[in-house]
């Protein structure tokens, strides 16, 4: 597991330290943000939130997927969350690209991705609005359930709402 010793020595103090075994598991705020997988963004620490308080759900682009969907479902029934924060992020790796160009770069690696949908965001404002409003309109959830969306500047560590 030489590849891996790194994280596992740094779980080992971690664990040493550990304090949030009184967690529950559900979110304490009523909170859940979609937001990207970018190692940039710090969604507790960026929100004002503490380990407990908000569901996080992570994917390239911060997009409202049918899996996301599934997880908002599960948190609103299961875990306590009443209100969805959409939050994708300036320099967005995946605003740089297309679905054609993912498939493009893979397919040179000989791998055929073309089952895949990667989502990619051409727009990012247009982007965000349609999965607000994929949220907004899904008869999944209790209505009325509190929806918003905002931009995350990586460059300044701002929150830029957008509005439907």
């Amino acid at each position: 597991m030489s590849e891996f010793d790194d994280l596992l020595a740094a779980n080992a103090e971690y664990a040493a330290r550990f304090s949030g075994s009184d967690l529950s598991g559900r979110a304490a705020r009523g909170l859940a943000v979609v937001t990207c997988m970018d190692s940039r963004i710090d969604p507790l620490g960026l929100l004002g939130l503490a380990p407990g308080d908000a569901k996080i759900l992570r994917n390239a682009g911060a997009r409202v997927t049918d899996d996301v969907l599934r997880t908002l479902v599960l948190a609103v029934y299961l875990l306590g969350v009443e209100r969805v924060l959409v939050m994708p992020h300036t320099d967005c790796g995946m605003s740089k690209v297309t679905d054609a160009d993912v498939h493009a770069l893979t397919q040179e690696q000989g791998v055929d991705t073309r089952s895949l949908e990667f989502h990619t965001v051409p727009d990012q404002q247009a982007a965000l609005r349609h999965d607000l409003t994929r949220i907004r309109t899904t008869p999944f959830f209790p209505h009325p359930l509190p929806v918003g969306g905002a931009i995350y500047d990586v460059r300044t560590g701002q929150l830029h709402p957008v509005e439907l």
